[in-house]
């Protein structure tokens, strides 16, 4: 069964429906947004009906809206006149004709085509005493009834409007490129021969939740003894709308007492998983979209075509994988000159879901 999601305008004019929330990007092209809205025309007084989908990018508070600083700009926005109808209407797809049964007679099916420039739905994690929705990129449909298109040039009374937030996601693609491998060599100016590092990972891309393996091989042919490794995972956010910002958290930090001793080789895979649940009080933390309190997961990476327009992204994300040997003589875990890190790139994504074929309504 697909569960239809409606919302309903407070005079009861227009109503809603979509038979999904999540739209997928394909890279090469994304799912459209295919819905239905029912409007009741007896009381619009001659005023007309439009629905929009606005793709807008939140970088503030949003209680400052009220008195007069708005933090939210809107990257792309499109709209079609409902009410009378002008233009042509595409062919229904399978979705829009399950929902008009439930409609009625005042349905009216639109679709929306999202360029696939657009960013991906994306929020940072707020403070627990931040209020009002989140900063980051959200899809929102809207129905409303005015005189004019653009409702910005005539005020709208709330009671005339409803909207549903939908998400725009992407899925792991089926063909996974080969995993990555780093060497390293480090010469110590007391040494005569270098300690070299492998590592590595037998693919790039991997899933939300999932184990990741990692790879160790060390040759050390110093003196010199290393105490531990230690291997953490870092997320890279690109604010590219507004400015030139990247924000760096780290999402993973454990450490593991092998000890390798001078003179020596040393081969072993490490397993890692990180997780929203250990990350829940880092404020900024990119997160994939969110519907209402619904859970969701660190974000998945940005996956962009080749000479996209990366401002219009708003946020892009990344992570990558350091292996640090410690050599020793920090305090309380931290780094020193000597110990030798070795970086690997990480896509963390969520696996594609199977294509729903049969459409049957709630």
């Amino acid at each position: 069964m697909t569960k239809i999601y409606k919302k309903t305008s407070g005079n009861g004019s227009l109503c809603l429906y979509l038979g999904r929330r999540d739209f997928v990007d394909h890279v090469e092209r994304i799912d459209p947004v295919d819905g239905v809205l029912k409007i009741d025309p007896s009381a619009l007084n001659g005023r007309k009906v439009w629905v929009q989908l606005a793709c807008a990018f939140r970088y503030g508070r949003e209680d400052l809206d009220v008195i007069g600083i708005s933090f939210r700009k809107d990257i792309w926005i499109k709209r079609i006149q409902m009410y009378p109808f002008e233009g042509t209407k595409p062919p229904n797809t399978p979705m829009q004709d399950a929902l008009l049964k439930k409609a009625g007679d005042q349905g009216h099916p639109f679709t929306f085509d999202i360029p696939v420039h657009l960013p991906c739905s994306v929020s940072l994690q707020p403070a627990p005493e931040d209020a009002g929705k989140p900063c980051g990129v959200d899809y929102e449909v809207k129905a409303y009834i005015a005189n004019e298109e653009n409702e910005i040039n005539e005020k709208v009374d709330k009671k005339d409007t409803c909207h549903l937030i939908i998400r725009k996601i992407q899925y792991a693609q089926n063909e996974l490129a080969a995993g990555p491998k780093t060497d390293l060599n480090k010469q110590f100016i007391t040494a005569d021969k270098p300690i070299h590092v492998e590592a590595s990972m037998e693919k790039e891309l991997y899933y939300h939740g999932d184990p990741i393996p990692i790879k160790v091989k060390v040759n050390n042919e110093t003196s010199k003894v290393v105490k531990k490794i230690k291997i953490s995972i870092h997320q890279i956010t690109d604010v590219l709308l507004y400015s030139s910002d990247k924000y760096h958290k780290c999402v993973l930090n454990e450490e593991f007492g092998d000890q390798i001793n001078a003179n020596s080789t040393f081969e072993k895979e490490y397993r890692v998983t990180p997780l929203l649940a250990n990350n829940k009080e880092k404020r900024g933390l990119a997160l994939d979209g969110k519907l209402k309190d619904e859970d969701t997961n660190l974000a998945s990476s940005t996956i962009l075509l080749p000479n996209m327009d990366t401002q219009m992204q708003g946020l892009a994300v990344s992570y990558k994988i350091k292996v640090t040997l410690m050599m020793g003589g920090g305090l309380l875990g931290s780094l020193t000159l000597s110990d030798i890190t070795a970086e690997l790139p990480l896509v963390l994504m969520s696996p594609k879901p199977a294509e729903v074929t049969d459409i049957n309504l709630e």
